[in-house]
Order: C-alpha cells, then structure tokens, then sequence
C-alpha cells in the first residue's frame, strides 16, 4: 500500500517533506520516497491519495489512566483541596476502590476509541483497582486487542488496602505480562507500583526484582506534589528519589511518571541513573501538583515522553500544553519549541516506554501512523508545519490513523465501533460508580 500525502513527518523533530509518502508492507513501514518515485516503482500497489494532508508518526499517550473518564463530572459536595485530599478524600474511596470489571472494560472501550480518535496509536495504561483483582487487566486486555491498539498494561500495585492486596497486585502484573510475552501481540505488561507513601521498601524492591526477572520496565508515580517528598524527608530523611537511589532500585528500567517537584540531586539523579520519565502537562495543573522541569531534564538528554494521564485525551491539547505552559514559567519564548513538543508525542513516548522502532515512519519501523487535514488559516510550509499543525489542528482534524498496518480509523470513523452504544454504557456504569458518592 502507498499513502501519498502532500507533507511526510517521517522523523518527528526533523524538517517535515513535502510531497513525499511511504509504502506500508505488513505491519512495517517499507519505503519512503517522494510520491512521484513511489508511484513509479510500486504501479500495482493500492494508493491511497491525501494531497491535502499531513502524514505523521501516531501519537504515543506514554501515561494513561483509562478508568478516568469514569470520574469526570462526579458529584462532589466539595472540591478537593490539595494533591492529598484530592487522593484520600476522592480519587481512592470514591474511583479507584469502586472500580469492578465492567466498569474498567466499558472506560477502556470508550477511552480506546477517543484516543485512536486523536491519532494515539500506542499508550501506556496505569489501573489501580484494589477490589477489583485478580484479572482486571485481561478485563482491559480484550477491549483493547479489539480496539487494535498497541498498549501496555500494567496494574499499580499497593499497600495502601493490605500488604495481602499489595501481592495481589504484584501478581497481576508478574502473570500479565508473563501471558502477553508468551503471545506476543500489541498487547504486552510490564511492572508498577504506587509511591513510597503506600509501598514499603521490601515491597518496591520486590516489584523491580520481578520487572528485571521479565526484562520490563518497573513503573511508578514520583514527585506529582509536594506530598512525596515532604513524606519522604520525614519518614526516611531524605527525597524521594535520593531514597529510591539507596534503595539500589534506580537505572534505566525504572519508569517515573510525573516528577513534578524534583530538586536539583533529583534531577541529576534521573540523568545519572537513565531513568524513563512520562510528563502530564495538563493533569499537573488539574491537581495543583505545579510544573515539572522539563527542559532542565531534557536538556540534560533524559528519556522523556508525553501523557495525557486519563484527563483530557486529545493529544493536541496534551501537546498544545507542553508547548505553552513551560515557556510561561520560564517566561522565555524559545523553550520547548513545536518539533521537540512532537518528538516527546511520538518517538520519546515510545523510548520512555521501551517500545521499539515506533514513533517514526522510517523503513523498518511500525506502520502506525496518522493522516492530518492539512487545510491550515495561514500556507504550510517545512519551516513552520510542526507549529502550525501543534496550535491549529485538534482530534476533529485527524481522518486516517493506521496502527500495525491495519486501518483503524477512515474519514474520521473509528471503525468497529458504536460510538452511541458505547457512550451510553460508559453512563450506565459512572452513575453505578457516582452512586457511591450519595
């Protein structure tokens, strides 16, 4: 198959091709070439012709709580009043601790639709669910291999509940991805645990054990407020990550999402020690938590990768928020600039996550892309289409997206999918999960 668009981003942060297209074989990309020498040498292969579109990477959601959607709208008499009461006063009693099986499967459903509905091809999902264990994650699991999604699964395991409902969670994930190895589909596991507020240390040293045994990356929240490391400096008399480091456990299979509030040891400790970290934008201001250092991190060459944390799943805005929100802090214009905002949604997504050849379109690499109406206010050109399409183009823009070779969007349809059944069964069950609330 030959798509032909009028630009290619074929490396996201390098300069975008105009005129220039790939040849998709299997689930691959094959070729790249311009549209003319494509066609030439492929005459016989279907085309797909999108001359006034944007081929692209898909994006990749690096840090997702697909059960989220669940919780928007919620009745609350009051709203929380920090990042703790936003936690123990809300999100664990009256979200996560409601959650059951059909609950997790129908949020899936509809956040899987929403994401490919806005260019997502892969994503990493985050589900803390203490009651509703074991084999909450197969309940994600068949939602998503339906949806055609290439998606990492992990169950956040705790001991907030129990030391026994910690165990649980550790043998969620250690049985998952022993499975999605075993079959080695787009679905695969890795490890992940909460904080250092809810976990102890035997129990953090535990999960990384079992991460390093399977060859995956060990996940965990880090610094999303002030909490962590205040808690931290009380309990154990040093930050977070400073504690995580005497743990032995830091190195480049730990996954840290979040780290807002790092101080300066912090910092040079993820660069030292190569750790993954997944930034939320747009969540971060949600929960007040504040605004990571960013391109301190990234300028020190941290493996970096965007999310939209379960919050706003349209990976324009996520990107539309990278983009703004650190040059206000800095008050400097030229931070984080439209083609580093489009590497950290693509192929630094994929690296935080330890994907492999996905997030660009380069011979050899996944077939997992997107097509982008390309029908801009102001002439698209390659010195200013990463701008143009990151602050004028949102979900309603995307027409195509393709993951592993197959179509799963067309002209703007998520295909498979009933929109109106699904949304309606998303209803039906936040008002089982609201009703906890009354």
């Amino acid at each position: 198959m030959l798509i032909l668009p009028q630009y290619l981003i074929a490396t996201p942060g390098e300069p975008p091709q105009r005129n220039w297209g790939v040849r998709v074989v299997g689930d691959k990309i094959a070729a790249i070439s311009p549209n003319a020498e494509l066609q030439a040498q492929f005459p016989d292969e279907e085309r797909i012709k999108a001359p006034g579109s944007v081929l692209a990477p898909g994006f990749v959601n690096a840090h997702v709580h697909l059960y989220g959607v669940l919780a928007h709208g919620i009745p609350l008499e009051n709203a929380p009043s920090g990042f703790w009461s936003f936690l123990n006063d809300f999100w664990w009693p009256l979200v996560e601790d409601a959650l059951d099986h059909e609950m997790i499967a129908a949020a899936t459903d509809w956040v899987c639709a929403e994401m490919l509905r806005s260019g997502i091809t892969s994503f990493y999902d985050c589900l803390e669910a203490p009651y509703a264990i074991p084999d909450a994650l197969l309940a994600q699991k068949e939602v998503v291999e339906r949806r055609g999604l290439r998606g990492i699964l992990s169950f956040e395991a705790t001991e907030r509940v129990s030391q026994a409902n910690g165990q649980l969670g550790l043998q969620e994930n250690a049985k998952f991805v022993d499975l999605c190895q075993k079959e080695g589909g787009l679905v695969q596991g890795l490890m992940c645990f909460h904080t250092t507020f809810t976990c102890s240390a035997n129990f953090i040293r535990q999960a990384f054990v079992m991460g390093q045994e399977r060859g995956v990356l060990t996940h965990m929240h880090c610094n999303e407020g002030v909490h962590e490391p205040e808690y931290a400096l009380k309990h154990f008399g040093k930050r977070t990550l400073e504690y995580y480091d005497d743990l032995g456990v830091t190195g480049p299979d730990m996954m840290a999402s979040q780290c807002v509030q790092l101080s300066a040891r912090e910092r040079a400790i993820i660069a030292e020690k190569g750790i993954k970290v997944t930034h939320m934008p747009l969540s971060n201001c949600e929960v007040g938590g504040g605004i990571a250092p960013v391109p301190e991190q990234l300028a020190a060459g941290v493996t970096l990768g965007l999310g939209s944390d379960g919050y706003i799943n349209d990976f324009f805005e996520v990107m539309r928020g990278a983009f703004l929100i650190h040059k206000a802090h800095q008050q400097n214009p030229q931070v984080m600039p439209a083609h580093q905002v489009w590497y950290l949604a693509t192929e630094g997504g994929a690296r935080a996550m330890g994907l492999e050849k996905v997030g660009r379109l380069q011979p050899g690499w996944a077939a997992d892309l997107q097509l982008i109406d390309a029908a801009l206010p102001t002439p698209a050109a390659p010195h200013n289409l990463y701008d143009q399409l990151l602050l004028w183009r949102n979900h309603s823009h995307v027409s195509d997206v393709m993951v592993a070779g197959q179509w799963r969007v067309r002209n703007g349809v998520v295909l498979g999918a009933d929109l109106g059944q699904m949304r309606a069964r998303v209803h039906e069950n936040a008002e089982r999960m609201w009703e906890k609330t009354r």
